[in-house]
């Protein structure tokens, strides 16, 4: 495999280190909890080597969030981008063929890259409301594809999938006998009802997903995939075993204190996402310079400066960070152009929300050509 460093991960904020920004607007989870907030007690666990798979009763809570899933259709990874990593190594060899839809996650394209697949990229756009075409993905089907790949709700637009859309998407890969690599790290987020677990409707569907997003807490690592595939998750079980044999037992026990708190943390996110969805809004109405697809899921948004303005986008961007220490992802983290940019807006206070909003503004104005 040939590795190459993502953007979104040379310029993630914990690499420029935080204390260089101010008003962050890049990041894409609700806020980061401290360990006390659980009210975890670590003093009796015993550091063994865990369950292969995960611990039981944390698999069996995983399992409880959707239809019909048992604690053995899921494997505990290090983080969702270990569940992806495991995935595209499993599934995948140099020549093989997928179907990506793009924007998507970075690691979703680059490790089958790193593998040498060839991939077939099937792009969303902004003019077309970032609306997923089964036609163009069913197009790209070849009788060599391995999987189709998407995220939802979206990232980076926050666009949401149809109930009838994600049925359609399952109906399409079972035909053609493939399977449907679904990350659905923001499930959770949604301001209508969730999706179901996508895995839980066939045995063709590979669900992704983690505590990192939606319950703030990305620095215990834990992600996890289900599938009710028994033969594949054996293979998925191997490369999990020979990458790190298991998984901390700390990091697990803090995972099923959290999910244990499931209801209540989905009621706090809801009302923090509302309100800063709301500032957002009513940001992009009074911004003339600043369009956007609105977003019906997540905590994040995939906004564009209009195309009729003529911005130095490298200097916006270098203004924004440097002059006014706030900041956004670019779009190039994407594989879009940096007139896009992703706002993550649960991350922030309200006030550093408002703040990096009033920022972005200035700086594009500052930046302007002509």
């Amino acid at each position: 495999m040939k590795y190459v460093r993502m953007p979104i991960e040379l310029e993630s904020p914990e690499q420029l280190g935080y204390d260089t920004i101010r008003c962050n607007l890049s990041e894409s989870s609700v806020a980061d909890r401290r360990l006390g907030e659980l009210n975890v007690k670590l003093d009796d666990i015993l550091l063994c080597y865990g369950d292969h798979r995960g611990a039981p009763d944390l698999r069996g809570l995983i399992a409880g969030t959707g239809e019909g899933l048992a604690a053995d259709d899921v494997l505990v990874t290090a983080g969702a981008a270990g569940a992806l990593f495991i995935i595209s190594t499993s599934m995948l060899q140099a020549g093989d063929h997928i179907v990506v839809v793009r924007p998507n996650y970075a690691t979703n394209i680059e490790t089958p890259r790193a593998i040498g697949c060839e991939l077939s990229l099937i792009d969303l756009t902004f003019e077309e409301g970032y609306r997923l075409d089964l036609g163009k993905i069913e197009a790209a089907i070849r009788p060599e594809t391995k999987y189709v790949s998407v995220t939802y709700p979206h990232n980076p637009t926050g666009v949401m999938l149809s109930p009838a859309e994600l049925d359609a998407l399952v109906a399409l890969v079972e035909r053609k006998g493939i399977h449907l690599l679904f990350d659905e790290t923001y499930r959770e987020m949604t301001f209508g009802p969730m999706l179901p677990v996508a895995a839980s409707l066939s045995d063709r569907v590979i669900s992704v997903s983690s505590l990192s997003k939606t319950y703030g807490i990305p620095g215990i690592r834990i992600g996890w995939l289900i599938t009710r595939d028994a033969a594949l998750m054996d293979t998925l079980l191997a490369a999990r075993e020979q990458i790190g044999i298991s998984g901390s037992m700390v990091d697990e026990y803090i995972a099923y204190v959290a999910l244990s708190q499931r209801d209540e943390w989905l009621t706090f996110n809801n009302a923090r996402i509302a309100s800063a969805f709301a500032i957002v809004k009513d940001w992009i109405a009074g911004e003339p310079l600043v369009e956007w697809v609105e977003p019906s899921g997540g905590c994040v948004c995939f906004p564009r400066i209009v195309p009729s303005a003529n911005v130095d986008l490298a200097a916006f961007h270098d203004r924004l960070y440097r002059a006014h220490h706030a900041y956004v992802g670019r779009g190039r983290w994407f594989e879009q152009d940096d007139r896009h940019f992703r706002i993550g807006y649960a991350w922030p206070t309200e006030d550093e929300l408002r703040l990096g909003l009033a920022a972005i503004s200035t700086a594009i104005r500052e930046s302007l050509t002509d």
